[in-house]
Formats: C-alpha cells, sequence, structure tokens
C-alpha cells in the first residue's frame, strides 16, 4: 500500500478542455501524476500523449492499468454513469465531473454502485476548494456576519452553438440528450453545492424559472433558482449560457445582520478573484486577503488525495449528498416545466 504521502496515480476518462487546461496540470502542480487517459478521439488522445500519458480508446485499457488508483471521469454527462459504475467496479477511487449524470435515475445508479463496492467517490465541485470561498465558510462560521439571511449568486458565461471543447466535435452540452440540460444542468450545480457548503445545510426547499432567450438551441439558456433552507437562509442563482463574457458575470453574496461578504470572479476554473467584508453598522469595505495562487482544480486534486491516503479525511465526499444536489436539479426544472421553449426571443 502507498504512504500517506506517495504520490497518487491518476488516470482521466475523456480529455476535453476542463481535462487538458484544468486537471490535467493540477494533477502535476499537485506532485501527483497522471498514468493513464482514456478517450476516444484520435486528437484528444494525441494531447494526452503529449502530456506523457498512456492512452487508451477504451475504458478497459485504462481500467487495466495498475498504476491508476484515481480517476477523474470528465466526459458528456449521459455517459458519467457507465463509467463510474465499471470504475466502482475495479476498486479504482473516482472523481465525477458535475452533474453526475444527466438523469436523476442514472445518478441513484451511481451512489448505489458507489457503496457496493465502497470506493472513494466524489462529485468535482472544484469550488468547494477555491481558497476564497473556504475563507467565506470560516468567517460565517466565525459568527462575523451575524445572521446570515441571504446567499446571491450569478454564475454566467457566453456559450453558443460553435463552441467545442476540442476541434471538430459538435457542443455536447446544448444536446438534451447528452447534456441532461442547459445553463441550469450545467452551472446551477456549483451554487446549490456552494450554498451547503457555505452554510452547512443545504436547501431544502426551490423553485425556478429557465429561459431560450438568446442562443438557438434546444436546452434553456438562462436560469433563475430561489431556494430556503431548513433554518431559513434564502438563497438566489442566476445562471446563464447568454452573458457575453466581457460583462461583470461571476459574483456571490452572503447577507448577514452584521454585515456582508462578496467574492468577485472567484467562481471558475482559475485562481484569484477578490472579497470584500462589509460591515453591517458602518457600511466600510475592507478587502480581505486569501491565498489567490492557489487554483480550485490543484486544491480539489491535494483534497482528493488526502482522502485516498487517509481514510479520515474522506468524511468530506459524499456520494449522498451529492445524490442530493442532484434532486435539487430535478426539482428545479420539474418546478420550471422543464421546456424553456416558450420564451424564445424573436430573431434580431
Amino acid at each position: 500500500m502507498a504512504g500517506s504521502g506517495a504520490p497518487v496515480g491518476w488516470g482521466i476518462v475523456g480529455y476535453g478542455w476542463v481535462a487538458r487546461d484544468f486537471m490535467a496540470p493540477a494533477i502535476a502542480s499537485a506532485g501527483h501524476r497522471l498514468v493513464a487517459v482514456c478517450d476516444p478521439g484520435d486528437e484528444p488522445r494525441r494531447a494526452a500523449a503529449a502530456a506523457g500519458a498512456r492512452t487508451h480508446a477504451g475504458l478497459a485499457g485504462l481500467i487495466a492499468e495498475p498504476a491508476v488508483e484515481a480517476v477523474y471521469v470528465a466526459t458528456p454527462n449521459h455517459l458519467h454513469r457507465g463509467a463510474v459504475e465499471a470504475l466502482a467496479a475495479a476498486g479504482k477511487a473516482v472523481l465525477c465531473e458535475k452533474p453526475m449524470s444527466a438523469s436523476l435515475a442514472d445518478a441513484e445508479a451511481m451512489a448505489a454502485a458507489v457503496q457496493r463496492a465502497g470506493i472513494l467517490y466524489g462529485t468535482a465541485f472544484d469550488q468547494r476548494h477555491h481558497p476564497a470561498h473556504r475563507l467565506l465558510r470560516e468567517t460565517v462560521r466565525a459568527g462575523r456576519l451575524g445572521t446570515v439571511t441571504a446567499v446571491r449568486i450569478v454564475y454566467a458565461c457566453w456559450l453558443d452553438r460553435a463552441w467545442t471543447s476540442c476541434p471538430g466535435q459538435p457542443n455536447w452540452r446544448i444536446d438534451p440528450a447528452q447534456a441532461g440540460g442547459g445553463a441550469l444542468m450545467d452551472l446551477a450545480p456549483h451554487g446549490l453545492d456552494l450554498v451547503d457548503y457555505l452554510l452547512d445545510e443545504p436547501l431544502a426547499e426551490i423553485a425556478a424559472l429557465i429561459q431560450a432567450r438568446a442562443q438557438d438551441y434546444a436546452v434553456d439558456d438562462g436560469a433563475l433558482l430561489i431556494g430556503r433552507t431548513a433554518s431559513g437562509v434564502l438563497a438566489s442563482l442566476h445562471v446563464a449560457y447568454n452573458c457575453p463574457d466581457a460583462l461583470p458575470r461571476r459574483r456571490l453574496e452572503i447577507v448577514g445582520t452584521r454585515g456582508l461578504l462578496t467574492a468577485e470572479n472567484t467562481m471558475g476554473q482559475d485562481a484569484g478573484g477578490t472579497v470584500t467584508l462589509t460591515d453591517g453598522a458602518t457600511g466600510t469595505a475592507t478587502p480581505v486577503t486569501f491565498d489567490a495562487a492557489a487554483s480550485p482544480f490543484l486544491e480539489q486534486v491535494r483534497a482528493f488525495g488526502r482522502a485516498l491516503r487517509a481514510p479520515g479525511e474522506r468524511a468530506a465526499w459524499s456520494a449522498t449528498r451529492d445524490l442530493g444536489t442532484m434532486r435539487l436539479l430535478a426539482r428545479a426544472y420539474a418546478a420550471a416545466g422543464g421546456d424553456p421553449k416558450p420564451a424564445i426571443a424573436p430573431a434580431a
């Protein structure tokens, strides 16, 4: 058995832009090793080979690699279940991209497979690991905001039909069969999970409205969600595929009876951003420092590696909790009616 500080041997299933540009560099920066990559595409396999990984067109080849201890699953959503079930049966630890799957039924099957196998499993909610968001949580826990009353999140981007993670490949994020939904399915999981992380309690109630306002595809390009935790904290999330990237579009606020925490440009794959604490009595806004050099992907890899080596660290990872987030997504779509098309704007 590898020692507690030994580097982790990683595999990656699905070598798209997030795996290539963020996960693979994070594995290296954490002092771990990318052993093997599985992807059916020639171009992704060439990119993985250039990064020093052995490559496989099928999952069986990666599973057969004895040096692969943990596997990052970054396929289109509808393929998560098959990969996770196979990896769990083989005894590999799994870090699966969010959402858990394209459907609640598949997510439930994945959670059951993980439980049967007894493996370490985590959904890749990397925003839990952003140093700024850890600071927000610590500040809330310390009582510096008083009684928390609301969390407000804006997490938006521009994603049009032509977007692709790899040249020559279609945009699977706009295909309902592969993605399971649009902006709500892709971006809202981070916000829903962050509410749970920051407040130490998930949303108990949720409602949503979705739109297909600016993009010419079959899934929603925007959504507003509102919810309330069991203790009474209100939450609002605005997620979108129809917000130009040059606009301010990533903001997180936690409001309390004694103050306001504001994080800007912290949500996303990159390090950095800013955090401000505004005093509720004087209105004075004070910048708050945090580790602006560590990316959420790097911190996520480090945390997963620690949990793999030290079972006492595994309480922070929970398929059951992540399944609860998936159920909130399903309830949000159900509350919104599931079909954004009546809100389509006429062509200009």
